[in-house]
């Protein structure tokens, strides 16, 4: 079993940045893709960055592109989010995944229904 669990979460100003945190205990984190997704009210979770076992390879939503860089730390057992130039539309709970998908031909994955363990979130509201 993998715990996980976000921070860095917050209030700020459009054109501000935050970075997010999630660590990993209880397995082996560099074993596992990593994903954020995030969620705003009234709204269906939705996939924002992943990352390979090793961070070799990501890949962003649309809307994260160009903005957010989803990064780890295999010897922290940690996996971040640094969010620039955010903007009022990205406010909702940031959740990060970790997906097995050692006997898989993906290294990493948009499809939240392929991540194996979640963390509880964390909040991010923006202002304009």
């Amino acid at each position: 079993q993998v715990q996980l669990g976000e921070s860095g979460g917050g209030s700020v100003q459009a054109g501000g940045s935050l970075r997010l945190s999630c660590a990993a205990s209880g397995g082996t984190f560099s074993s596992y893709a990593m994903g954020w997704f995030r969620q705003a009210p009234g709204k269906e979770r939705e996939f924002v960055a992943t990352i390979s076992w090793n961070g070799g390879s990501t890949y962003y939503a649309d809307s994260a592109k160009g903005r957010f860089t989803i990064s780890r730390d295999n010897a922290k057992n940690t996996v971040y989010l640094q969010m620039n130039s955010l903007k009022p539309e990205d406010t909702a709970v940031y959740y990060c995944a970790a997906a097995d998908l050692r006997s898989s031909i993906v290294t990493m994955s948009i499809n939240d229904y392929e991540y194996d363990y979640w963390g509880q979130g964390t909040q991010v509201t923006v202002s304009s």
